[in-house]
């Protein structure tokens, strides 16, 4: 299971997204432990078996057993925060932003890793599930530890190419029952 693997999965009228892979993987911007928590916490949240089978032992070599488990946290706990900000944001009642959310995030307060690592994976993830609220919050963190933004763009875009190889792997999937 490898990243070659899940590239040449890809059907024929995907060239574009085996390039793009080859390009958040080949000249990243971001350390080890930011690109392989990066990509296994979007991998968790494109909720493709397919590239998460694919990916995760990468990940997993090439991250510290707390990094790992931090990328999956952030996968976590992004899954509810992004769909509650979300839902917040998204009703045109303001009154909601001002009650108390009532539900449980400690891994936020001691992620097991760098902060800044952990809000790069956050905001990724936050990509993949469209929550601008948690987009733009991440964002600030991010911007003000002193990251670019070019750094901060890496993450949504390698957020944007695992979303696609997920979709387009699991809808061949689908195809090659039907046809």
């Amino acid at each position: 299971m490898s990243l070659d693997s899940l590239k040449s999965r890809l059907p024929h009228y995907a060239p574009d997204l085996r390039r793009n892979l080859d390009a958040v993987f080949g000249r990243p911007r971001l350390s080890a432990q930011q690109l392989w928590g990066t990509v296994l916490a979007t991998a968790i949240a494109a909720r493709s078996p397919v590239v998460l089978r694919e990916l995760a032992p990468e990940a997993r070599a090439n991250l510290s057993p707390q990094a790992y488990t931090a990328a999956k946290s952030a996968a976590a706990v992004m899954a509810v925060n992004n769909v509650f900000h979300r839902t917040r944001h998204l009703l045109s009642d303001p009154g909601y932003g001002e009650l108390r959310t009532g539900l449980r995030m400690n891994v936020l307060g001691d992620p097991g890793v760098a902060r800044v690592d952990f809000e790069l994976w956050s905001l990724a993830v936050s990509a993949i599930n469209a929550c601008g609220a948690c987009l733009d919050a991440h964002e600030r963190v991010l911007r003000k530890a002193g990251l670019d933004r070019e750094t901060v763009q890496e993450a949504f875009r390698i957020a944007s190419v695992i979303q696609a190889v997920g979709v387009t792997l699991d809808a061949e999937a689908v195809l090659a029952d039907v046809e």
